[in-house]
């Protein structure tokens, strides 16, 4: 197996250029991806425009843990340039373990510096860890998608940092910057690029975590916290691909409820739904559908993804108020449906309204856009369209997934490019 040893200095700005050498670390001075030095807004600069992850205009979170600007990795790994044994064609959302994963830490009160690439590999955690105990940990998820010209795009990588900076003030935990987040996605992808699936085969779906790793007996906030990044390539989410799901309403369980932690992507909200989502796997459904927990009649979200109704030319979707995850796939088909003349609402929506839609579909990073060919509701089934792909839920997906994969010109400002 032929290797090169590459640095990967993650330090430049967002679509920075990258031109990789597969050959010695000497050659490393004429990348200027490799060698370039930092250059970072402030923080709360970034940030305080941002409609739907609006932070306090200060570095200091309610528990009293800095966020700190952006420092880099720059670790010495030596990348595989063979390629890897996979079928492209039947990959299906599975973890595979690939080379490399990042990782950073810092203390309670203190803040995230220097980062590094190490092989993929277990990690070692007190049984103490404020994570294991108290479930003090948040995770993203995002990808990377391989072009025809192999070039390397991530898609939006700064909102998911700013979702994790939202949700880390949310559960007392120190988080890295924006560009923290992003240079070490980046570092990550590229020390894992074997991996990428070509194009329209898959994508490398990117798992970010910060968790307590720190020990703790008394309930409190741990004493150090690990930022970690892992990669695996993917297919569909779910097995049915672009085809219809069949979904089935929970009427008993709930996801979240009015000033709980649903509105942000802790490990604990997705541990709550496998009860819920097991027991409709066994009845032959593809995932649960949750209402509100007050009055049991308003859409909440898929177990990981968000729901979107379609009558006529409205698209509607559960407004954004303390209990639903802010997806960004969601925020992004808000945007390309508006862009394309549908009328979109960000509203209270009911079961019946959802019962008498013309079309129904979800959306996640997972998923992309998933058309719903079913809903069970009290024992009663509603299907729509015919069993088939609904043509709003085609187009989305087809507009959304061809800017992913950078098929069509980036008009949004989305796309970073890794080469």
């Amino acid at each position: 197996m032929e290797t090169s040893a590459v640095f990967l200095n993650a330090a430049t700005t967002i679509g920075g250029g990258f031109h990789r050498h597969t050959t010695t670390a000497s050659l490393l001075s004429r990348n200027p991806y490799l060698t370039t030095p930092f250059s970072f807004l402030p923080l709360n600069k970034q940030l305080q425009h941002q409609s739907r992850f609006n932070l306090p205009n200060t570095t200091t979170t309610t528990c009293g843990t800095n966020i700190a600007p952006a420092v880099g990795v720059n670790s010495p790994v030596s990348v595989p340039s063979d390629t890897v044994d996979i079928d492209w064609d039947t990959i299906g959302f599975g973890l595979v373990h690939t080379d490399h994963m990042y990782t950073m830490k810092c203390s309670l009160g203190g803040s995230f510096s220097k980062g590094e690439l190490v092989p993929f590999g277990n990690i070692e955690l007190s049984p103490c860890a404020g994570v294991l105990n108290y479930g003090q940990g948040l995770f993203e998820g995002l990808k990377a998608y391989r072009t025809e010209d192999d070039n390397i795009l991530l898609f939006r990588p700064e909102e998911n940092a700013k979702r994790m900076m939202m949700g880390a003030e949310r559960m007392c935990m120190p988080s890295p910057s924006v560009d923290q987040f992003i240079q070490a996605v980046k570092a990550t992808v590229l020390a894992n690029e074997r991996w990428i699936p070509p194009p329209g085969k898959g994508s490398l779906y990117i798992r970010p975590l910060l968790i307590g790793s720190g020990s703790v007996l008394g309930l409190a906030p741990a004493p150090e916290y690990t930022f970690l990044i892992y990669v695996s390539p993917v297919g569909n989410y779910f097995k049915e691909g672009l085809s219809p799901i069949n979904l089935i309403i929970e009427t008993e369980m709930h996801r979240a409820t009015p000033g709980g932690t649903g509105s942000v992507k802790t490990i604990g909200n997705y541990a709550a739904v496998l009860k819920a989502q097991g027991a409709a796997k066994a009845e032959g459904y593809s995932d649960v559908l949750y209402l509100d927990s007050v009055h049991k009649k308003y859409l909440e979200e898929v177990s990981s993804c968000n729901i979107f109704i379609v009558k006529g030319n409205s698209i509607s979707t559960p407004d954004i108020k303390g209990t639903i995850l802010p997806g960004i796939t969601r925020k992004s088909i808000i945007d390309v449906a508006r862009d394309e003349g549908f009328q979109v609402e960000e509203r209270e929506v009911t079961v019946d309204e959802l019962l008498d839609a013309d079309e129904v579909f979800c959306t996640g990073t997972a998923v992309v856009v998933s058309p719903v060919g079913s809903i069970t509701y009290l024992g009663k089934s509603v299907s729509y369209g015919s069993h088939g792909v609904g043509l709003v839920s085609q187009q989305l997906y087809s507009s959304l997934t061809r800017l992913q994969m950078g098929l069509v010109d980036d008009k949004m400002g989305w796309i970073v490019k890794l080469k």
